[in-house]
């Protein structure tokens, strides 16, 4: 697949995902969309690791933790190397160490590759391990010969390696692999990389391996202008992290966008927060500074490219699930509803739940509250 100049990073992802589904080239879980996709051939793919040299010389190997990634992880147990997993949107830390039964039989270790393995056969391992990763695996979208790469468009990726690196567990010559279909290696272009994307140097798919030689510098630590009082508050690493960096007389000044709401990217906000009737209005800018704040929000994200504003209006209306307020982030696929107390904020999330508009399944969640 080829990409041309002028295209967004979505518009790249959205054409992969499309054709690997089209082309029956997507593997479970479909639909592929919004996911790192898996893919027919991707343990095919995942063989090429234990040739690489930084594998062989590796100790400690850090695997994302999605399907297509699964052998890939499978390979590092077999090797009786530590495997440690992000846990899933960083919620409760930034890794997980798989330690497999004694005496696992390589059925046992495939199991434990998996996420429900990854459940019950791991240990979280705190900042203060001094842990050094010595390899790290990231799932892709979209990747370019040169090593440039497209995630899902939710950030996780980027912000796993800077945490590394704030920690202390990767340095500059750590090197990053991916493991992708043919399909997903693209022209990327140059115009589309920001300085907290992460490159890659090693490329693997079902039918070769690609050294990218990348000279781009990866990303040397938290851009902290880039965080926001939301994502501290959803990601308890990433707070710790800030503290320690502090103490250590690093600016760690927050996104001073006024009264920001953007979650951590792709941080799904758990259910917490009775609906009220009646919109005030839809707001397409943040609401600090406003003469009258609603004190609990819910995210809905996940939506349909061309959804409307009115359409989600429509549903919430439907449900019984009207806010007080709705700030309306289009280009981003969500909406921010704003209720007047916590007790309306969870009970509209759970009316929610399992909301589908189109083909997307949208995904609802709690964010911030505020005494009253």
């Amino acid at each position: 697949m080829e990409t041309q100049e002028g295209v967004s990073k979505q518009s790249i992802r959205e054409r992969i995902w499309d054709y690997m589904e089209s082309h029956d080239i997507a593997d479970f879980p479909r639909p592929v969309h919004h996911r790192i996709p898996n893919f027919k051939g991707a343990s095919r793919a995942a063989e090429h690791f234990p040739h690489l040299h930084a594998f062989s010389v590796a100790r400690t190997i850090k695997v994302n933790p999605d399907a297509p990634q699964r052998n890939a992880r499978f390979l590092v147990l077999e090797s009786k190397k530590t495997l440690l997993v992000p846990t899933p949107r960083l919620r409760t830390g930034l890794f997980n160490k798989i330690i497999p039964p004694p005496g696992a039989t390589k059925d046992i270790l495939r199991k434990c590759a998996t996420s429900q393995g990854v459940r019950n056969f791991s240990v979280p391992v705190g900042l203060d391990s001094s842990v050094r990763v010595d390899l790290v695996v990231v799932g892709s979208v979209a990747v370019s010969e040169k090593g440039w790469r497209i995630g899902k468009g939710e950030g996780y990726a980027d912000l796993e390696y800077a945490m590394m690196v704030s920690m202390g567990a990767v340095h500059e010559g750590t090197p990053v692999v991916t493991i992708v279909h043919d399909c997903q290696v693209v022209d990327i272009p140059k115009a589309l990389l920001e300085d907290h994307d992460l490159t890659v140097d090693y490329i693997l798919t079902p039918t070769r391996v690609i050294t990218t030689g990348c000279a781009r510098p990866k990303p040397t630590g938290i851009m902290w202008s880039k965080v926001s009082c939301e994502m501290l508050t959803k990601i308890p690493v990433l707070r710790s992290l800030r503290e320690r960096e502090k103490r250590a007389g690093k600016d760690v000044t927050l996104q001073t966008e006024p009264g920001s709401q953007q979650p951590a990217p792709g941080t799904v906000r758990k259910p917490q927060d009775r609906p009220q009737a009646g919109f005030q209005g839809t707001s397409h800018s943040p609401l600090q500074g406003m003469d009258t704040q609603p004190a609990a929000t819910v995210c809905v994200g996940n939506l349909p490219y061309n959804t409307r504003v009115r359409e989600l209006k429509g549903a919430l209306q439907e449900l019984g699930a009207v806010p007080l307020r709705l700030t309306w982030q289009g280009p981003q696929h969500r909406a921010v509803l704003h209720y007047t107390d916590s007790a309306a904020a969870q009970q509209a999330a759970s009316l929610l739940q399992g909301l589908r508009l189109g083909a997307n399944t949208l995904r609802v969640s709690l964010g911030q509250q505020r005494d009253m």
